[in-house]
């Protein structure tokens, strides 16, 4: 038995100890082992949710504060912030042009997918049509 197994959030022997064992030694270890047999299915999806909303958060902070050059934002030194706005706009743009490239190379592989399924189909039909009496090479006739 592995350990995720023996650690699920449910009502199981190993968890139950725990708890008991928790409560014995310092109550909010016990309660806290309570929590995750009785809330613990959930913190998958919290623990997701919880991560989008930061995210959102620290993106909506990064697309204001690249608008905004107030005193709070920058270093201060003049020479610097616009040698660093310059330095970001031309990585921003070397990611731009590595993601049309990615898009580039998806699409051709997806048109060489579908070339070599469409060469494979058509020599299936090929040889199904030759003088083999219909049947699909490698099987047995019906």
């Amino acid at each position: 038995m592995n350990q995720s197994a023996l650690l699920r959030p449910d009502w199981t022997p190993a968890t139950v100890a725990l708890m008991v064992l928790g409560f014995m030694v310092f109550w909010p270890l016990g309660l806290a082992m309570l929590a995750y047999i009785v809330f613990g299915e959930r913190l998958k999806t919290f623990k997701k949710d919880a991560n989008d909303t930061a995210d959102g958060f620290f993106a909506a902070c990064r697309g204001r504060r690249r608008g905004f050059r107030g005193p709070g934002f920058g270093t201060g030194n003049v020479a610097f912030d616009e040698w660093r706005e310059s330095e970001l706009s031309r990585i921003e743009e070397e990611r731009r042009k590595l993601d049309e490239m990615r898009d580039e190379f998806d699409a051709y592989m997806r048109e060489l997918r579908k070339a070599k399924d469409k060469e494979e189909f058509d020599r299936f039909i090929r040889e199904r049509r030759s003088g083999n009496g219909g049947t699909v090479p490698g099987f047995p006739a019906v």
